[in-house]
């Protein structure tokens, strides 16, 4: 019986010209780190595609799932790994269309890259869809849009047949596009916006302001959810936290009403930025949707935005809410962000926000409290959760040595 394994396509890859080969050997590094405990025999390159075998010599289902989520593929399909025996890629071709789900058409699709086979494209589609017609005589070969389509590729010296694909995430893989550090909180929104940058190759080191002491570590505990839920596509390799909720209550007490959010966001900024330095990030993540709240207006996002120096991202600005948690239910995060949790965000909020601050008022309150003070304080009292998700990520050496490390709290 022919041996059944996970062929991986790609799509954005395969557009890369001469870096084309630092995109597939990432990708190849990144898979082999998504199926650890699967018994791969090996993942490897193979003429435009990348091939997943595995131990028991048939992969399953599930193993195409997890392949799936990986950034940077396209489609994975279960194929059969025939050789060029013509007997055993048609045996093959029946199985795989009789594997295929219900179905009225079909029709056979054949490349080879091989041009030392003897068997010419147009060959190789007669004497497959000859086998199938006589295996399935009841169905119609259609050659336009049919039901299930089987493919045959003759690629170096081997013939892989399938018809069963699924949809894979697509973009890039992470660890091809930089480092950036991501605001995260245990809601909808910046779960998803962190992925949506990871999509594009970039590895995410997420910062989550807590409102402890002030709140519980509740937010905290979901957002490390959040990166398990996240940890099949391999963004993360570590969450910092940073508590937040004394120094919001010091800025209530300076600041006008209407211009804490803001405040607090500069404060954020700055903070999440200093991180970005020492993680050598090159751009700040944001979860923002323009309109969605308050802070969220293009008077308030500039007032923000004033106090990095850095580009920060916000893959979300045009996306509803709706749009956010469909994606949301996508990647996984979902229910964990359906849970209720004090977090910086329901700290001290003002009754009546201001929507369209003026830059003078927000200096005049910025300058109100020692805001560099304030800054470094938060920077020193960083905390940190590793996680072994991403390959890619390398853990900068100041960390390792002046900030502890959160403990699980019983």
């Amino acid at each position: 019986m022919a041996q059944r394994v996970c062929l991986v396509h790609y799509h954005e890859i395969g557009l890369k010209g001469k870096n084309r080969a630092t995109f597939e050997n990432q990708l190849v590094k990144n898979l082999h780190r998504a199926l650890r405990g699967q018994q791969v025999t090996n993942i490897r390159r193979v003429s435009g595609h990348i091939l997943v075998t595995f131990e028991s010599g048939q992969a399953t289902v599930e193993q195409a799932q997890i392949i799936a989520r990986v950034p940077g593929v396209a489609r994975v399909s279960l194929a059969y790994l025939c050789s060029l025996n013509e007997q055993e890629y048609c045996a093959a071709a029946v199985r795989a269309l009789g594997e295929a789900g219900p179905f009225e058409t079909f029709k056979v699709h054949a490349r080879r890259s091989a041009t030392t086979y003897e068997l010419h494209t147009l060959d190789i589609h007669q004497l497959v869809g000859g086998v199938l017609c006589e295996a399935f005589p009841t169905k119609k070969v259609k050659m336009h849009d049919p039901d299930v389509t089987v493919f045959v590729l003759v690629v170096q010296g081997s013939v892989y047949v399938y018809a069963a694909s699924m949809v894979g995430v697509g973009g890039l893989p992470v660890g091809t596009a930089g480092k950036v550090v991501t605001l995260l909180s245990s809601g909808f929104d910046s779960p998803v916006a962190t992925w949506m940058v990871g999509r594009r190759g970039a590895i995410c080191v997420p910062v989550h302001f807590s409102g402890r002491p002030m709140t519980s570590d509740s937010s905290e505990w979901l957002c490390q959810d959040i990166v398990q839920a996240l940890a099949p596509a391999g963004l993360i390799g570590r969450l910092y936290v940073v508590p937040f909720g004394e120094r919001q209550r010091e800025i209530s007490l300076s600041v006008p009403q209407g211009l804490r959010i803001i405040t607090y966001r500069r404060v954020m900024l700055s903070v999440a930025e200093r991180i970005a330095q020492l993680e050598g990030a090159k751009a700040l993540v944001t979860g923002e949707s323009l309109g969605q709240v308050a802070s969220q207006t293009l008077e308030n996002i500039a007032a923000v935005n004033e106090v990095a120096s850095m580009p920060i991202l916000r893959p979300l600005i045009g996306s509803d809410k709706m749009e956010i948690m469909r994606r949301a239910e996508q990647i996984g995060t979902h229910d964990i962000s359906s849970q209720a949790a004090e977090d910086c965000c329901t700290l001290f909020m003002p009754r009546r926000p201001e929507t369209h601050a003026r830059l003078d008022a927000v200096h005049e309150a910025w300058e109100s409290f020692d805001h560099e003070t304030m800054i470094e304080d938060l920077v020193n009292s960083i905390e940190y959760v590793d996680f072994d998700h991403c390959p890619s990520y390398k853990a900068p050496k100041e960390m390792k040595t002046w900030h502890r490390e959160l403990a699980p709290r019983s």
